[in-house]
């Protein structure tokens, strides 16, 4: 059994920045189910936003928040995370982190929602070079130990343990190289493990994306709130051979318009901000046009900026393009929407606690109120840095769960798996539904299909994990399918369309905003209970 002060599960952004702002004194243990490279925030483009300049103001930047969030925001929550957002930018620079500059001033870019130019960038790579930057200090802090390749099965919980309260007190984590499962006992237990979106068959995320967090959490006993926003960024490049590969939504804020394949710009028709309306409108506004023409795609156009300029700003999407024989300076960018960011997540505090005493969620896996209905861009890799810090705070502060020894994983009553097909085929149908009946676009009938769909593959699922050791396949997909029906659940819920959430059946929008929260019940918790089933 291996101990730890602190345990945090992930790497991103939100993991990297907690551990560098712990005290030297706390045991850190970080887990990675791939490498610490390998998540959605080194994969983040277009940068992070904070006011800056003369012009702009927190106001302002509270404004656009609230606007893009179509009334669900916490505002309380909003302005507390743009107020900090200046310091948090100040602390990565102090970090090391080497933002674009002009002249002896930041350059700053303007994306879509806001109304100055405030996101503050590495050229469209800021989410490398930060983590790059975080990862590197993280490695020469005696205090915190990484450990890749190793993917949590189960949070251990005292009520699991038939103890008295229902605080966290650690997890079972199995080593993917090793094939061993191993327990860790932790004062505290941090979730920084990203959002859901590999539910979906396109996506622009990376493959660690699997809604493990918010199904640890689930299955421990917590609440969850506003799955059903789930964010499809408009520009994800359309071609076989990258899939997952973003187009920076800063490449509008620098003037790139949609087209049509005849050269029609249409999103002026769609909304009087065009190109820089907030995401849920503009990812709309694609999926219509290609539904009602037949399309595959629509084409973003930049060709208007001189080309030294365009692989300036954009040197990663050029040389990305320039491999796949497409000329960004002189040809159109073929683009579609593509499941993008887990606006809702497991619910938390202004600290990231969850509702089980010495449990955090920060980053994507959360639902802090910040984003509400729709995520204005760049204030994610933002809420990563303001919560990493305030859950630090609070961890150094805090009475950590009690010393004990903590039972072995059994493995006492499975083999190992006779038919490992059965998990691929079922995360293809997961992923394919999913995008047909839980899309941009839903109807009740459609959600209907797809909760039908997910109640038989959940009990193949548990009746293949229940009689099988465990694989890092097995436990995406088992995370996967029930973070699926959270999502699916919340969207049957919302009988109203607003912000990220469409409804054919339910086109208005209601008179009073509100979250939706999904409670786990006794009895769904001892389903998904994996003591039970091992």
């Amino acid at each position: 059994m291996l101990r730890c002060d602190v345990l945090i599960i992930g790497s991103g952004l939100a993991a990297s920045t907690l551990a560098l702002s712990l005290p030297e004194r706390l045991k850190v243990l970080m887990i990675t189910k791939k490498e610490p490279t390998e998540s959605a925030s080194h994969w983040a483009q277009g940068g992070i936003a904070a006011v800056h300049e003369a012009d702009d103001s927190i106001e302002a930047h509270v404004r656009d928040t609230l606007q893009a969030g179509a009334g669900l925001c916490h505002e309380d929550t909003v302005r507390r995370v743009i107020a900090e957002a200046p310091r948090a930018v100040g602390w990565l620079i102090w970090q090391g982190v080497p933002f674009d500059r002009e002249g002896s001033d930041y350059h700053l870019t303007r994306e879509g929602g806001h109304s100055h130019r405030r996101i503050y960038h590495v050229a469209d790579a800021t989410g490398a070079a930060v983590q790059d930057t975080l990862l590197k200090r993280l490695a020469a802090c005696p205090n915190v130990q990484i450990l890749p390749w190793h993917i949590a099965i189960d949070l251990i919980t005292a009520r699991k343990l038939g103890l008295a309260g229902d605080g966290v007190l650690g997890a079972y984590v199995l080593d993917t190289r090793r094939g061993r499962v191993e327990t860790i006992a932790a004062g505290h237990t941090v979730l920084a493990t990203g959002g859901a979106c590999k539910a979906f068959l396109y996506t622009t995320n990376p493959d660690t994306s699997t809604g493990d967090g918010i199904a640890m959490a689930w299955r421990a006993g917590c609440r969850v709130a506003n799955l059903e926003f789930i964010q499809f960024h408009p520009t994800c490049l359309h071609h076989p051979k990258a899939k997952s590969f973003l187009i920076t939504e800063a490449m509008r804020g620098e003037g790139a318009v949609l087209r049509l394949p005849d050269g029609t710009r249409f999103m002026p028709a769609h909304d009087e901000r065009a190109e820089l309306a907030p995401r849920d409108i503009v990812a709309r506004a694609i999926d219509f046009e290609m539904k009602k023409r037949g399309l595959d795609c629509v084409y973003l156009d930049i060709t208007h900026l001189p080309a030294k300029q365009i692989i300036a700003r954009f040197p990663t999407i050029h040389a990305r393009c320039k491999a796949l024989g497409m000329d960004i300076t002189t040809e159109w960018i073929p683009v579609a929407p593509a499941a993008h960011y887990t606006c809702g997540g497991v619910v938390v505090d202004e600290h990231g606690r969850t509702d089980l005493p010495h449990l955090y969620a920060i980053g994507e896996v959360s639902h802090t109120g910040l984003h509400g209905a729709n995520r204005l861009a760049s204030n994610s890799l933002l809420e990563c840095l303001v919560y990493g810090r305030a859950a630090a705070t609070h961890i150094t502060q805090s009475e950590p769960a009690p010393q004990q020894r903590l039972p072995a994983w059994d493995e006492s009553r499975v083999t190992d798996a006779d038919e490992e097909i059965v998990i691929a085929h079922n995360w293809h149908e997961l992923r394919r539904f999913m995008w047909d009946y839980v899309g941009i676009v839903r109807t009740n009938k459609r959600l209907e299909r797809a909760a039908n769909r997910i109640r038989l593959l959940s009990e193949e699922i548990h009746e293949y994990y229940s009689h099988f050791r465990v694989s890092n396949d097995l436990l995406e997909l088992r995370n996967l399918v029930l973070t699926a029906d959270l999502i699916v659940r919340c969207a049957q819920a919302r009988h109203e369309s607003r912000g990220l959430h469409y409804s054919r059946d339910y086109p208005g929008l209601l008179a009073e905003a509100r979250d939706t929260v999904l409670t786990p019940t006794a009895a769904a918790a001892q389903g998904q209970d994996p003591d039970a089933a091992k």
